[in-house]
């Protein structure tokens, strides 16, 4: 029955306007699978189900998991605080910041980039640092790491990437390696995400999405307009197979022990800003959005990730078994398809 509600779901208007794919699994039986427009509209190369699409900030998902493995390893606590980690003195971060405030954005520092202020704040700022300059972690770090707190560590959840970015340089600081390396090593190859990785906007990947706009009737592409090269707040590479291999593995403790595969998967923070939306409590855990109802059992769990060209989500409903990967190859089209598979799958 669910399987032909969703198929029905390709008559919404969502569904006609999208461009990416979908792939949606109960346990491990395939409920949904489409793909949908162009991966290249230069050529009219359609998008089919392996096509491998930038996600934007689902891949914060990758990070927290990696800070989790390392406080694992004994490296790092959740108490630790990220000056001391980093040796951020100097800066206007303060020293009471810890872990666990970076990963559910709890810390208060100014971001590099406030995402309520709109496209127009976000050109603005690349105009003046010019956006393919930002190559590495450490080119964020002056966007941000002298202004002035919006909070106090721990008093609200504020969305924040450069908080992202700082645990991408503990990850790099503790491991040795490379953010990329150790995502690559540690995360990918063990769940078989033999498709997925970090790649600039100006290389040329085989079967790669290119990323677009439509601005006043006419096909734009990203290239102007995202971050060159992936950053640990977001960026990844990946297909839907890829993805849905990962989130998978998450939950059947794959990646990490019993005690911090359950803190990965926990809420902690209430989102006021979305609270009550669609009548569920909203809050946030270590790169996990939840929707909980008003006994506290969650509903759904995942991420989304936008930028110009690109638009992605992972979902997963514990209570139910079902995963979802949405990956979109134009800005802000896979909400409205997100929401759509959202209320099929309740009405269950």
């Amino acid at each position: 029955m669910l399987k032909n509600r969703l198929e029905k779901l390709q008559e919404k208007e969502s569904f006609k306007n999208f461009s990416g794919v979908i792939l949606i699994k109960k346990d491990e039986e395939v409920l949904y699978s489409n793909s949908f427009s162009y991966a290249n509209r230069n050529f009219n190369i359609p998008n089919t189900i392996d096509t491998r699409f930038r996600i934007a900030s689902v891949s914060k998902m990758f990070t927290a998991v990696a800070i989790l493995q390392l406080i694992e390893k004994g490296l790092l606590d959740f108490d630790s605080s990220i000056v001391e980690v980093l040796q951020l003195q100097q800066s206007n971060i303060s020293k009471d910041i810890n872990i666990h405030h970076l990963l559910t954005h709890t810390s208060g520092i100014a971001d590099y980039y406030d995402e309520e202020a709109g496209d127009e704040e976000w050109e603005k700022m690349w105009s003046e640092t010019p956006i393919y300059n930002i190559r590495t972690l450490e080119d964020y770090l002056n966007l941000f790491i002298d202004l002035e707190p919006i909070s106090k560590p721990g008093e609200k959840f504020q969305y924040n990437n450069g908080g992202y970015i700082l645990l991408g340089l503990v990850i790099e600081k503790l491991s040795g390696v490379s953010y990329y390396d150790y995502i690559i090593n540690n995360i990918f190859d063990k769940v078989n995400m033999k498709d997925s990785g970090f790649y600039s906007l100006d290389e040329v990947v085989h079967n790669m999405a290119e990323g677009y706009e439509n601005i006043d009737g006419k096909w734009l592409r990203n290239i102007y307009t995202a971050t060159p090269t992936a950053g640990s707040d977001g960026g990844a590479v990946t297909t839907a197979n890829d993805l849905m291999n990962f989130i998978t593995a998450l939950q059947k403790g794959k990646l990490l022990d019993n005690k911090m595969t359950k803190k990965m998967l926990s809420p902690y923070v209430i989102d006021d800003k979305s609270n009550g939306f669609r009548d569920y409590v909203w809050k946030y855990g270590y790169a996990n959005y939840y929707l909980l109802d008003n006994d506290e059992t969650i509903i759904r769990g995942g991420h989304t990730g936008e930028e110009y060209g690109v638009s992605s989500r992972v979902y997963f409903y514990p209570q139910l078994g079902i995963n979802v990967v949405i990956l979109g190859n134009e800005g802000f089209n896979a909400g409205s398809v997100g929401w759509d598979i959202h209320d099929v799958i309740m009405e269950i």
